[in-house]
């Protein structure tokens, strides 16, 4: 999946694959082949975690579901991360981060007042499974460190969405309403809204306001101390009805206004205020520059490219990306050699077979 570094297709090239393997290894097997599949049950033996993200039943077809494989090792952990789930009608579909989203219901609370429901930009699911998924095998970890037992999780990548709704589910089952989509507004501070600052049409900033006080600081800093006493705006619930007019008067000072100069008045003043940034604004960012968050490591194929890092730090573990991401197969022979003991042999025979990729 691209985007492709200087628009160029390649099996090693995919930004995706590039940001988010960081840091692994990868062998390649013909899981068609039955002798890929006995060095697949070699490797379990080695293995404390089993991920997989297949739709459900694919695991079992190739003989490597959880049944089988716990015989190999009992105390084996493997998670399932399928869009579905394991079982129910919908088991067998085959899914991806926006669908997922679509049938969570995150697209329908997600766009403009007035306006259809929207995409969200960005494939939520996939990484928030991926953050529910390790919360589940450290529980596994921790329970068969204490008991010695191994479990087999089903993750449901819709689920993992479900519960990041709360709010939109409550309302409807407390009320009976669906909830409205509202932009960036909220349901209870205005002014709470992204701006038009000026320049191109990228630059806009986000202000919220959520005491009196902050809008009384938002109007000293806009240069209108007047229109903290307009009776459309003398308090949040008349400043929340006339919201469309608040914005209007808003705007008119903020798209003369460079964003960040703006930024800083506003925090100045005690206001809640800052840009959005786009992925060039990220890449240039001084702070996360100071933090060395963004990693440049040479790759084999794309060469130096800007990655997101490590996103914390710990006093006694370091936390760097230690090397790019793989390519396809890259460390086959070196993981089968030092884990399965294969010789130079071994590997060349399994190669002319056609079980190693």
């Amino acid at each position: 999946m691209g985007p492709f570094p200087d628009k160029q297709p390649g099996i090693n090239r995919a930004g995706y694959f590039n940001q988010y393997n960081q840091g692994k290894r990868s062998i390649a097997l013909d899981l068609s082949k039955p002798e890929a599949i006995e060095l697949v049950y070699e490797l379990v033996k080695h293995t404390d975690v089993v991920t997989e993200d297949f739709a459900a039943g694919v695991m079992e077809r190739l003989g490597l579901g959880y049944e089988k494989l716990r015989t190999i090792k009992p105390d084996l952990i493997m998670i399932s991360m399928s869009a579905f789930g394991q079982t129910g009608p919908f088991r067998g579909f085959i899914g991806y981060g926006p669908p997922a989203a679509a049938l969570s219901g995150l697209f329908f609370t997600t766009g403009y007042a007035g306006g259809d429901a929207c995409e969200i930009g960005i494939s939520y699911p996939d990484p928030n499974a991926g953050v529910f998924g390790a919360l589940a095998i450290m529980a596994a970890l921790t329970h068969r460190a204490v008991t010695g037992e191994g479990q087999c999780i089903d993750q449901s990548q819709w689920e993992t969405v479900l519960v990041e709704m709360p709010e939109a589910l409550l309302e409807f089952a407390m009320t009976g309403h669906e909830p409205e989509r509202r932009g960036n507004h909220d349901s209870l501070m205005a002014p709470h809204d992204c701006y038009k600052a000026a320049g191109d049409s990228e630059k806009w900033v986000s202000i919220a306001v959520g005491t009196e006080t902050e809008w009384r600081a938002l109007c000293q800093a806009m240069g209108k101390p007047e229109l903290a006493d307009d009776p459309r705006f003398k308090t949040a619930a008349l400043r929340k009805r006339n919201e469309a007019a608040l914005d209007q008067a808003i705007t008119s000072w903020t798209s003369e206004c460079d964003r960040w100069e703006m930024t800083r008045l506003l925090q100045d003043a005690g206001v809640a205020a800052f840009p959005s940034m786009s992925n060039k604004d990220l890449t240039d960012d001084p702070h996360l520059q100071a933090r060395n968050y963004l990693v440049q490591l040479e790759h084999p194929e794309v060469g130096r490219r800007i990655h997101a890092g490590i996103p914390w730090k710990m006093s006694e573990t370091p936390c760097h990306v230690k090397a790019p991401a793989p390519l396809l197969g890259a460390d086959t022979n070196a993981v089968l050699s030092s884990r399965l003991n294969l010789t130079e042999r071994d590997l060349e025979r399994l190669r002319k077979a056609e079980v190693l990729i």
